[in-house]
């Protein structure tokens, strides 16, 4: 069986970090601790990119940054800007989602992603539409669903 790749894009990384006064970030932060949980144990495989580890450089929150690190310390394997890398970013960019966002996503898709996980609700309703080969793009609790069994 081949194993489970999850990418979780730095929303979903911060969610944990996030103010936790509103259910719904708070049932997001639980789910993304427990997907952490599950991949530490050796359930599925956390992926690293090169956009990951730039906005974990750059955030300027210490806290937000060092636990982010960490979690990206822990990942299997780091998705580098290749040729093919650039030509997916580019082309998900011509559908109205961000640089950044697009480049996540080029990501996953290359490093053959079982899930691509984000709450930004906008960037997901249009990853949804896009080509993304066998990954699946979803939201933490439409995950959490998905690796359950």
């Amino acid at each position: 069986m081949k194993p489970i790749r999850i990418y979780l894009d730095m929303c979903c990384l911060q969610r944990p970090m996030d103010d936790q006064a509103h259910m719904r970030i708070h049932i997001e932060a639980e789910a993304i601790l427990g997907i952490l949980a599950w991949c530490e144990a050796g359930n599925a495989d956390l992926l690293n990119s090169v956009a990951l580890e730039y906005e974990a450089d750059h955030n300027p929150h210490p806290s937000r940054k060092a636990f982010v690190q960490e979690v990206l310390s822990k990942s299997v394997f780091t998705v580098q800007a290749t040729d093919s890398v650039k030509q997916r970013t580019q082309h998900f960019g011509k559908f109205g989602i961000k640089v950044l966002d697009s480049l996540h996503l080029a990501c996953a898709v290359e490093a053959k992603a079982t899930y691509f996980c984000t709450c930004d609700d906008r960037f997901l309703r249009r990853a949804k539409q896009m080509n993304t080969k066998t990954t699946k793009v979803v939201s933490p609790l439409e995950l959490i669903e998905g690796i359950e069994p």
